[in-house]
């Protein structure tokens, strides 16, 4: 029965061509075999867990079973190659590229502007790509159900949504706002005053020809007649065998007891690349037919256990709209989980059975399973069996009864009776592709025509082991009326029986406890509502819902998306070349949108190159006894392991040399570097950094800013701001208030992790760097300093970034260098790209805040005085933390004048990774505490609060708390637009009007405002460098200091160029960024980029311009090319650098005088939301922003800017949270845990204004830094959701001020919400037990 040697040969298909594979390792997976075997580097690693779809491709196979052929999306990084046996699998290169023809779903996204640093573009394409060969004409529903598995960190979705709406069936129009301000149809006759609103024109898209896709193979038609043989594939240390029948399943099984049954492998896959688990025996039953099998029985629908999610939802919908709906409760549960499961790309490949087998506690679909008695069919060679899911099934932490040599063969889903209700609830950080926090099946069967409980299952998954039932509930609550005090009783009865430890895993205990009251509150007044339905609305049987609980029993729905962005147009009778302050596409996007942009990790492989592994501490405060690499030597591939001593320069590192290369006698943070491997292969470096042995002596660590104050663990600098008097300023206010905040830090996530690839040259000590970094400089300094050599052998170069946001500022040197010191030892190329949990490890992140205020104030709301202190947590390294605080007390009034500061700033030092740069720099988080107050002190002078911002904003001319005078301030401007577009203050009686009508669900709006000051607070990084190049056929290449991350710097600098040289942007080409071109340039960051970049590229320009004016007189009429030739033949040098610095610059912090601003950046928005007072929920349903950017530079960019930025904020503010253990241990390592914004999570209405007619004088063409500045504005949604905590707060008659910490997740929402379900479960003392996580 073993399979014999004689090797089984792998046929597939990629992009319409034929590959035959003889030597599989089935630890491959599909991305690692079309990036580094095909070379075909389009499809992205993003997370290696499925999380982000930045590896999506398009599987199609003919099923044999349904006889047509199925396209489907899946995660390359998760997608075993073995499984790949005649399919055919398309890529984003197979379905279009730059050099013939783009596909429509690549066209799009790149017109519309839905591509920005483009690393997840790609797999955007082909979910879209892939829908489209489904749905030639999908709903609009259909295109965002698409992207549940996509994530993209640049631009705020809206545009990508808003280019691939032109392929809906009702697209093409903003959804009809009916002449609302979002209307598309608006914009139209505005032009009086020159705004607009298109920022592309649809009508230059190709049109989508379904009829041109590429066909399926034709032989893999045919071979599905041919019957298949079992195959067998083995590999250094996994064998693959995938049967054909039942019975070679079943005696493979007994054979292999502990073999894994793998469909999908998204949760095998995981567990061996995350959990570091190996399974020697992998069973793929595929393609069995009765586990494929769909039979509708008198009972019930029987699933195969290896149908995947996708298939069992469209069976079950079908079921849905054709059987009565009194037998499809159950079916409607499941949909409803399925919902929100994953996303499309693993609920296209993971199975039913795997769901069950797992036996997660926090599955989707296990406590609908249970609760509704699911009959499980299990088989092995003994014979067949069926088992109930119930209390029974599931025996510990993802154990089951099922033994070793069972297989489970297929699951039914049973019909619902009549006078049976069932209803599944989940709650999780955020709705799409997320796990969840606590998830239920309920269920409860009525004697016939009444009202009295015959049978009733309560199971929850998230708060235990297993998936449990809530059995001594059930049995108290059957036989008794379904009213009143049966709630109560059974809320009281579950909050004693559904007990969390205070410690328990996962956290959150309060928020999960009363979760598993409020959802059978739901499920209580949902059954009442069926019921009263049920009985043609003569409902004898119980009380009617009351009409303001009604909202509670509402399921989630998604109102379709309406947005508007304008931006003036360019002046009349501006050249037609000229392209500066016209909507140009971002120049890379066409390249990105097919793949063919190549960042870090795509640059083909070099001879005889290396992979690298870093080797990093598993404690956060040790000393290193002994680190022994014996064991690593013996894994195949090995080539050395590099640590301190083999750095040929010094060891010592960092911005304020207080770091090390690698970590020699102690280590200060989980993930400090203590060594790294080498190996020819990547999985061979990473099995071998996984052998390395390290033993230590552990100390006690530092975590959070708490542990810090106590033990007085700060950065020596201190800061402070005073000014004015203080003391007399409290004196005479008429109250004062006094309260702290804290804000969570926040992980960049850029969707491109660190990566470097360093090539040895060989002579002279000559080093080229490629790296994914926004400083050049500090990589080429650190990386010389560590070999030992000057900067002038070191070369940087760097094409572009899949994102950066300031986390590749400084931190992506303690990789580089690493690298460099390993290309060193060896002599040969040594690459390294870190997965995405190594990357969110130890990089770093923005700094966690906490703010401690006084504030003095008179009645009517006028700031008197304020007193501040702000700590902020550092980690274990200087780093930027200093210019963080620096910005943070900058930053302290936001855009409000008051009289009377004293504030100072105190950076712990903790044993953390170092925290860094991250997009505003701690303007943000000085801004928001700044807000917190402001909040507060509305409330308790009982002004509404917008009044009171606008009292206390600055006028033009007022002098900050650091003394600088406001020039050209246009806050108000932005303020009053930003009121009167939003309809401020009629929907603000709409919303007291629906919080009036609704208990559970509340509504908040808020408006607020934000200044931002430009320039890098280090007066000398304020200069820039260009280069400019012309060549003898009149095409330049140009080069400045800044890179490309996304952000369309590149894209701006040709504009700028364009227009001082006066050519059209086609004869104008920026490769790269590098050191041996512009030196010592200032990192790409501090939104001055474009501002320092383009006064630089213009000086260059005005150079060449000089030269050639003697040539243009002689030849007024003469073409750009025959001047340039003619300059050629006159010996005129046709190459110049420019150069520019920010004049005036420089502050004193103990003097309180100087310049730290060239000027500020102002903008307002107003968000309004939704939170569901029972889950904690919240829904973003609408955002108005105007901006002021000066005269925009490209109004498409600066837009995306903003919508990019926005997003970036709300996920800041409502929904990222890093967890650590007390211990320092980082447990959010990858999207899998970690939540950044996804494309549900933005405002349903999201309208976009930039402020008209507001030239900047000081920067280039009259433009404005756009970067940072918006993001901040994301505050308006945290306080809208405060103050819809406050109307649900108000109804349990509770009306102090109440503290509010960020993020404002659904946890934190939920327990602000006090009611009768959080009384029931109150907290335990803080001190009596140890905490799964703390707040650092």
């Amino acid at each position: 029965m073993a399979p014999n040697d004689t090797r089984d040969e792998l046929v597939f298909f990629v992009n319409g061509i034929k590959v035959v594979e003889k030597d599989v390792d089935p630890e491959t997976t599909l991305l690692t075999y079309l990036r580094r075997k095909l070379g075909l580097c389009g499809t992205k690693l993003g997370c290696g867990e499925g999380g982000c779809g930045a590896c999506t491709v398009m599987i199609s196979k003919y099923d044999p079973f349904q006889k047509k052929i199925l396209h489907h999306t899946a995660n390359a990084c998760l997608f075993p190659i073995c499984a790949l046996h005649h399919v055919a699998v398309t890529t984003v290169e197979g379905i279009g590229n730059t050099k013939s023809r783009l596909h429509p779903a690549q066209e799009r996204i790149a017109k519309s502007h839905g591509s920005q640093c483009g690393f997840c573009t790609p797999g955007i394409v082909m979910s879209m790509y892939t829908l489209l060969r489904n749905k030639p004409e999908p709903k609009m529903e259909d295109i965002e159900d698409a992207f549940q598995g996509n994530l993209c960190r640049c631009t705020g979705y809206r545009p990508i949504l808003e280019g691939y709406r032109t392929f809906a069936k009702n697209g093409g129009c903003c959804g009809g706002k009916a002449n609302g301000p979002g209307c598309c149809m608006n914009g139209k006759e505005d032009n009086v005053k020159m705004m607009s609103s298109s920022l592309f024109n649809s009508s230059e898209f190709q049109p989508l020809d379904p009829t041109q896709e590429p066909i399926f193979p034709p032989e893999l038609m045919t071979q599905s007649n041919k019957q298949q043989k079992q195959l067998c594939f083995k590999g250094e240390r996994v064998m693959w065998i995938q049967p054909t029948t039942l019975k070679e399943l079943v005696a493979l099984k007994s054979q292999y007891p502990n073999a894994k049954l793998v469909v999908g492998n998204t949760e095998v896959g995981i567990e061996m690349r995350l959990k570091n688990m190996l399974y020697p025996v992998i069973i793929a039953p595929a393609w069995i037919s009765e586990m494929n099998a769909v039979q509708h029985t008198e009972t019930g629908v029987t699933f195969g256990a290896a149908c995947t999610l996708s298939s069992v939802e469209e069976v079950l919908r079908k079921a849905v709209a054709e059987l009565p709906p009194y037998k499809t409760e159950v079916f409607q549960a499941v949909l409803e989980q399925l919902r929100w499961f994953a996303g499309p790309q693993i609920r296209n490949v993971a199975a039913l059975g795997g769901n069950i087998m797992t036996a997660s506690p926090i599955s989707d679909l296990n406590p609908v399973l249970m609760a509704s008695g699911s009959k499980l069919t299990l088989v092995s060679t003994e014979g067949q069996r069926t088992v109930t899911m119930d209390e029974k099934f599931f025996t510990g932490y993802r154990k089951t009864i099922v033994k070793p040599e069972e297989i489970l063969l297929s699951v039914e889903i049973p019909y619902s009776k009549k006078g049976e209700y069932f209803s599944a609830f989940k709650q999780a950080s955020r709705r799409e592709d997320d796990i969840a926090i606590v998830t239920c099946g309920m269920r409860v069967l009525f004697q016939d025509g009444t009202s009295r409980v015959e049978d009733i299952k309560l199971s929850y998954g998230g708060m235990a082991p297993t998936t449990v039932l809530a059995l001594k509930t059930c049995q108290e609550l059957t036989g008794r009326d379904w009213n009143e005090k049966l709630l109560q009783d059974a809320c009281h009865l579950l909050a004693g029986e559904m007990d969390l430890s205070p410690s328990a895993p996962g956290g959150m205990v309060d928020f999960r406890r009363t979760l598993t009251l409020s959802f059978f509150f739901k499920f209580y007044l949902t059954v009442i509502q069926k019921l009263s339905k049920n009985h043609n609305g003569t409902n004898k049987l119980c009380e009617p819902v009351p009409s303001s609980y009604i909202s509670a029993t509402e399921l989630f729905h998604k109102d379709p998306i309406a947005n508007a962005q304008l931006f003036q147009e360019v002046p009349r009778g501006q050249a037609v070349e000229d392209m500066v302050g016209r909507p140009l596409m971002h120049v890379s996007a066409a390249k990105q949108a097919c793949g063919e942009a190549v960042y870090c990790d795509d640059i083909p492989h070099y001879e005889k190159e290396l992979y690298l592994t870093l080797v990093t501490s598993t404690k956060a405060h040790a000393k290193i006894l002994s680190v022994d690499a014996s064991e690593a030597q013996s894994v195949s591939g090995f080539v050395c392991f590099v640590s301190a001593k083999d750095v040929p320069g010094s060891n010592i590192t960092g911005i304020a040399n207080d770091e090390t290369v690698f970590a020699e006698d102690v280590v200060t943070c989980v993930g400090h570097i203590i060594g790294a491997v080498l190996a020819d292969t990547q999985e061979h470096s990473r099995r071998a950094a996984k052998a390395v042995k390290i033993k230590y002596e552990e100390l006690k660590p530092i975590v959070t800013i708490q542990e810090a104050i106590e033990k007085q663990s700060f950065l020596k600098a201190i800061k402070r701001i005073k000014k004015g008097d203080v003391k007399k300023g409290f004196e005479e206010s008429d109250h004062i208030l006094e309260g702290e905040m804290y804000l969570g830090g926040q992980e960049h996530f850029y969707l491109e992790t660190h990566a470097t690839l360093a090539v040895p040259k060989g002579e002279d000590g000559e080093m080229e760097l490629f790296v994914s970094t926004q400083n050049l400089m500090k990589t080429q300094e650190f990386a010389a300093n560590a070999l030992g050599v000057p900067s002038n052998r070191i070369v940087v170069r760097v094409k572009r970034m899949g994102g950066g946001f300031g986390g590749k500022e400084t931190r992506n040197t303690i990789l580089t260098t690493a690298v460099a010191v390993a290309a060193f030892k060896t002599g040969r190329p040594v690459r390294c790209m870190l997965d995405r949990d190594e990357d969110m490890l130890i990089s770093g992140g923005r700094h966690p805040f906490l703010g401690r205020y006084k504030v003095g104030f008179m009645k009517n709301g006028k700031v008197k005085s304020l007193e501040v202190s702000y700590y902020s947590n550092g980690g274990n390294s200087v780093d930027l933390s200093y210019g963080v605080m620096d910005r943070a007390l900058l930053h302290l009034d936001n855009s409000y004048n008051i009289p009377n500061v004293s504030s100072v700033g105190i950076v712990c030092k903790t044993n953390l990774a170092s925290n860094t740069a991250f997009r505003g720099f701690g303007g943000p988080q000085g801004m928001m505490i700044a807000e917190c107050w402001m909040s507060d002190l509305a409330r308790k002078c009982g002004l509404p609060p917008e009044e009171v911002r606008k009292l206390n904003l600055y006028n033009e001319g007022d002098l900050t708390h650091f003394n600088q005078k406001l020039e050209g301030f246009t806050l108000r401007r932005c303020w009053d637009e930003c009121l009167s577009s939003s309809s401020y203050h009629a929907r603000k009686k709409l919303i007291e009007e629906f919080n009036k009508q609704n208990r559970w669900k509340k509504r908040g709006m808020c408006i607020i405002p934000t200044k931002f000051g430009i320039s890098f607070t280090i007066p000398f990084l304020n200069q820039a460098g260009a280069l400019v190049h012309v060549y003898t056929d009149g095409s330049v290449l140009l080069t400045h200091g800044g890179t490309e991350m996304g952000q369309g710097l590149h894209t701006k600098m040709i504009q700028v160029a364009s227009r001082s040289l006066g050519i059209p942007t086609s004869k104008i080409h920026i490769s790269e960024t590098s050191t041996n071109t512009v030196p010592n340039t200032s990192p790409t960051a501090a939104s001055v980029s474009a501002d320092i970049n383009g006064m630089a590229v213009h000086n260059a320009c005005q150079t060449i311009l000089k030269r050639l004016e003697p040539i243009k007189q002689s030849n007024p009429k003469g073409s750009w090319e025959d001047w340039i030739k003619a300059a050629y033949e006159n010996c005129v040098s046709l190459s110049a650098t420019g150069f520019y610095r920010i004049p005036d610059l420089g502050y004193d912090f103990e003097k309180n005088e100087g310049k730290p601003f060239c000027y500020f950046s102002y903008g307002v928005a107003c968000s309004e939301v939704e939170i569901d007072c029972l889950t904690g929920d919240h829904k973003n349903i609408r955002t108005d922003i105007v901006m002021d950017v000066g005269t925009s530079l490209n109004p498409a960019i600066d837009i995306g800017q903003i919508e990019g930025a926005f997003v970036q904020g709300l996920g800041l503010f409502t929904m990222e949270e890093l967890r650590y253990s007390p211990e320092g241990n980082l447990y959010t390592r990858g999207p899998g845990m970690y939540k950044i914004p996804a494309f549900g999570d933005i405002p349903t209405e999201f309208y976009v204004s930039l402020l008209r007619d507001c030239p900047n004088s000081k920067a280039v063409y009259s433009s404005k830094a756009v970067g940072e500045p918006p993001l901040f504005l994301s505050a308006s949604v945290f306080y809208a959701i405060k103050d819809a905590i406050y109307s649900a707060r108000e109804d349990s008659g509770l009306t102090e001020p109440f503290r509010l910490d960020s993020p404002a997740t659904p946890e934190r929402i939920r327990n602000a919400c006090v009611d009768i379900f959080t009384k029931m479960c109150p907290s335990a003392e803080p001190g009596t037990f140890k905490p799964w996580s703390v707040r650092v």
